[in-house]
């Protein structure tokens, strides 16, 4: 059985060894959890190593851009030749890009040959236009030169060179078919210009074959799932301003005003929190309709930049965000429904943490101290994992293809050398990429919790010295308690982020596996499969209740005993359970107008990013995303976070008091003797508690 806490934070002993009452948070603490400290800082130090080794081998340009024949990434001034503004990607030859598309044909279009350009060629309507390679050798052209050429110096070809090109083996490839930009890579269109042809039947060359499956060799490779995930996390990227705008001033702002409103106009604040919610998911709903084509003429395209308006192209990015637009609809409906029928009830969890926060005002400010550290993290975190999802190396192909291309450096026709180029990832990338997404969750649970325990310990404070300004309780509660912490219990607090963030990622992987079940319809008939099923949705929801379990509460008796990570979870498990009729409905509806308050934070976030994102730089060439849908996201997800760290002020009041009162009326058989007269007036009235309890 726990013993009394008297000692620890009802009591403090005088001069002369008698007991006084007074209520002081326990001074003579000791260190705690000291070895989890140490693996949180070795954590770091593996973070540091492993976003280094992404810096070195990554490129972000090899989100967006394809490669050419040389192996350089298009858009890249640091290549073979500075190639900034040549981001397009052209296969030259049609024949090859034809094979690619046939069926059971061996020959990949990555394999075919393709070179960086800054406009997808259109054919002439009067005569026979070229591609060129880069000049090099006896071309002698500088690279703008070639570019003002057009890429065109067939006539400067020796007739050695120019039966060569007619062969479709180089220097020099006809342009017979349109193209059009998507996403950096001219997509072939399947429809030959007439005059080009015939151009060129006329000169002697090759048949060429005219056949729609070449537009869907390039479309699979622009659609597949590993380009689309590589644009997603490019638009991240890109959308670098959207993100410190929306992701980090926004919800700053936004969370400074809602305390203050919490603090000065309580009765009304969760009447306003429910209005705007609905408002606001609402308008972020109607927002992914729009991109979704299903209201408006917003719908997010694959073609970048002027093209006939006749000529479609699918996505998955598209279908993507229709797929958000119904998850949307059916959160919003449920979400509006279930706010209206609590916000009768959530006005008594904000009014009981209004007065502490009136009484200890360094509680608005100090967030601010986590939200910089936070923000700078994530700055570092964000770039390194644009470079480490983009690590790799450019390695060339080992095909069997039968192809023959000419080589202007070495003067002769190459038919060993014409396989492609890709970029080539080991597994220990992958596990560097799960290494830094683990990283970042472990790293913001850390920094809520280290926030959320200082703000326990300065409430304490507060509530142990009668809610009275006593010469005990040190001038600024909040420095005093951030001192304690660093001192003797931050230890504690890496071990319960590591657990938070162990659990949590079992929750994902067990949530993944649980989906896979219910999608295999075969597996999920079989006994084997149900049983499967039905566990890891049981697993699922335990994971979930020791998340809940193990967070806020023991961060708070860690803040007022100085215990460690587990026993302060005992401590708060045993308070709650034994008081769980007194203040369960408190902390269920204060956590309620809590969540809607940080989802009013992050979906201004969304709201402002969707603004920001439909503005003409993010729809120009060069800055064109692919999709808001990640950027939204992000900004969405860094909305929720800044919420989280400044709305703790309030959660943990809340939550920090009705714990110390649970506590102090144990010891005081069912009357607490340090609560302040507020809370002894809300929380001891007969009416008021049947009210609750209800």
């Amino acid at each position: 059985m726990r013993g009394s806490l008297g000692a620890v934070i009802g009591k403090y002993p005088s001069s002369d060894g008698n007991a006084q009452t007074g209520g002081l948070i326990k001074h003579n603490r000791k260190c705690r959890d000291l070895v989890f400290l140490v693996i949180f800082i070795a954590f770091w130090v593996a973070m540091i190593v492993n976003s280094s080794f992404g810096f070195n081998q990554g490129n972000p340009l090899r989100l967006t851009y394809g490669l050419d024949y040389k192996g350089n990434v298009c858009g890249d001034k640091h290549a073979d030749r500075d190639l900034r503004e040549l981001e397009l990607r052209y296969w030259l030859n049609p024949n090859q890009v034809y094979e690619s598309a046939v069926k059971n044909s061996k020959f990949k279009l990555s394999n075919a040959r393709s070179i960086c350009l800054m406009e997808c060629p259109i054919p002439s309507e009067d005569s026979l236009d070229w591609v060129c390679d880069y000049p090099e050798g006896d071309i002698r052209l500088s690279l703008d030169d070639w570019i003002d050429r057009n890429y065109n110096y067939y006539a400067d070809l020796t007739p050695e060179l120019r039966n060569t090109s007619l062969q479709l083996q180089g220097p020099c490839y006809p342009v017979i078919f349109p193209s059009v930009n998507v996403y950096w890579s001219c997509q072939l269109i399947a429809r030959a210009s007439n005059m080009s042809l015939r151009h060129w039947q006329q000169m002697g060359g090759v048949s060429i074959v005219e056949n729609i499956i070449m537009d869907k060799s390039i479309h699979r490779s622009i659609n597949s799932r590993s380009s689309v995930l590589k644009r997603y996390v490019a638009d991240v990227g890109k959308a670098w301003p959207v993100l410190i705008v929306c992701g980090g001033i926004v919800p700053l702002f936004l969370s400074v005003i809602w305390l203050l409103l919490i603090r000065h106009f309580v009765t009304g604040m969760p009447w306003i929190t429910v209005f705007l919610f609905n408002v606001l998911i609402i308008s972020v709903t109607m927002f992914y309709y729009s991109k979704a084509g299903w209201i408006g003429n917003s719908a997010i395209s694959p073609i970048i930049g002027e093209h006939d308006p006749y000529y479609h192209v699918s996505a998955r990015e598209l279908n993507h965000i229709q797929a958000a637009a119904v998850l949307m609809t059916v959160v919003m409906i449920v979400t509006i429904l279930s706010s209206i029928a609590i916000v009768r009830r959530i006005l008594m969890a904000t009014s009981v943490a209004a007065k502490v926060i009136g009484e200890v005002q360094a509680l608005i400010i100090f967030p601010v101290m986590p939200y910089s550290i936070l923000a700078i993290f994530y700055m570092f975190w964000l770039s390194a994992a644009l470079y480490l999802f983009s690590s790799g190396q450019v390695r060339q192909n080992d095909c069997t293809a039968n192809c023959c291309a000419y080589e202007l450096k070495s003067k002769r026709l190459s038919c060993d050398s014409c396989c492609g180029y890709r970029i080539h990832y080991t597994s220990h990338i992958a596990a560097a990429i799960l290494f830094h997404l683990l990283g970042c969750y472990w790293a913001t649970q850390f920094f809520i919790g280290f926030s959320s325990t200082v703000i326990a310990g300065s409430v304490a404070s507060y509530y142990w010295a009668r809610g009275e300004s006593s010469p005990e309780i040190p001038f600024l509660p909040v420095f005093s308690s951030m001192k304690r912490l660093m001192r003797y219990g931050i230890g504690s607090v890496a071990l319960g982020s590591l657990i938070v963030s162990f659990v949590e990622s079992i929750r994902f992987i067990l949530e993944a596996a649980r989906r896979r079940l219910k999608v295999s319809n075969s597996i999920r008939d079989s006994w084997f499969g149900r049983v499967a099923f039905h566990s890891s949705r049981c697993c699922l929801r335990c994971t979930e209740w020791i998340i809940k379990s193990v967070n806020r509460n023991a961060y708070i008796m860690i803040a007022i005993t100085g215990e460690g990570f587990f026993r302060a979870s005992e401590i708060a498990t045993e308070l709650i359970m034994s008081n769980i009729l007194r203040i369960g409905k408190v902390n269920v509806i204060g956590d309620v107008i809590l969540f809607l308050g940080k989802l009013c934070v992050s979906l201004s976030s969304a709201l402002f990013a969707f603004l920001m994102l439909d503005t003409h730089k993010y729809k120009s060439a060069h800055n064109k995303i692919s999709s808001p849908l990640f950027p939204v996201l992000v900004s969405w997800v860094l909305g929720y976070v800044v919420a989280t760290l400044f709305f703790a002020v309030v959660e943990m009041s809340i939550d920090t008091i009705i714990l110390s009162f649970c506590q102090d009326s144990e010891e005081h058989h069912g009357t607490a003797q340090y609560a302040p007269p507020l809370l002894m007036e809300t929380l001891n009235d007969q009416n008021e508690m049947q009210r609750l309890t209800q």
